[in-house]
């Protein structure tokens, strides 16, 4: 089972830079991570969502390559793979996976204007390692699907490896 945890930060540019640190950690299996999303509050106002996966274009891919496959059997495999990649972008962007959308945008929504949020899906970690590599940048826990006392700790062992 993952554990979601979401971390405030003062701008986007500090939320990437976190994402992509917890990418290399996760190539060296010290995290393993089941999605890793950014909730950006724009000075406007407007959310925006920076995925890692676009779904879109992964169904679209794949249609075009099913649509390109059938449309040899009837000899129009252009025209099968057009209506197989328009077919499989719709299908991708209904698809939401990880951290649900809406949840993100209703988080983003109580943010200040000009902040971001790093929503992390996380299936295994070894926190001492991974949360000494990522207090540097400072950020907030603001949530988490973890129990009281879990929470707790983990709030202790950031603010531990800030000092």
């Amino acid at each position: 089972m993952s554990n979601l945890i979401v971390i405030d930060y003062p701008d986007v540019a500090t939320a990437e830079t976190v994402r992509t640190r917890l990418f290399e950690l996760q190539k060296q299996n010290l995290i393993t991570l089941e999605d890793a999303a950014i909730v950006e509050r724009r000075e406007d106002g407007k959310i925006k969502l920076h995925q890692t996966t676009s779904t879109t274009g992964i169904g679209a891919a794949g249609g075009a390559l099913w649509g390109g496959l059938i449309g040899l059997l009837f000899f129009m495999p252009l025209l099968g793979m057009a209506l197989g990649a328009a077919a499989g972008a719709a299908g991708g962007a209904l698809t939401d996976v990880g951290v649900n959308d809406d949840f993100m945008k209703e988080l983003g929504e109580k943010m200040p204007p000009g902040t971001a949020a790093l929503f992390l899906l996380v299936r295994q970690s070894t926190p001492d390692k991974v949360i000494e590599q990522i207090a540097q940048y400072g950020g907030e826990i603001i949530k988490t699907s973890l129990s009281t006392e879990d929470e707790k700790h983990l709030k202790e062992a950031v603010a531990a490896a800030r000092a």
